[in-house]
């Protein structure tokens, strides 16, 4: 399962959260101040760690632009899709 640590007013966590769901593959969205605090999040990926953050069964992802890979990699997503 997908879970991506997001927050209001992201693009790209709105993309990872739009594909994921367009695809139908299961996942969890949790919101920065609703779910988890900023503290928790530079905790978990760092003062540099940028939104959103994607894990698949508990392994990091990364960003949008991994997500969009690894999801591609999985063969889930044709070549040319959300480029």
């Amino acid at each position: 399962m997908f879970v991506v640590y997001s927050k209001d007013g992201c693009p790209y966590c709105d993309k990872v959260a739009g594909l994921l769901q367009w695809l139908e593959l299961k996942h969890v969205i949790y919101k920065l101040d609703r779910d988890f605090t900023k503290e928790s999040f530079i905790a978990e990926y760092g003062d540099s760690g940028s939104f959103p953050q994607v894990t698949f069964n508990d392994k990091s992802i990364g960003g949008c632009a991994e997500t969009i890979q690894f999801v591609r990699e999985q063969k889930h997503l044709p070549e040319k899709a959300e480029e």
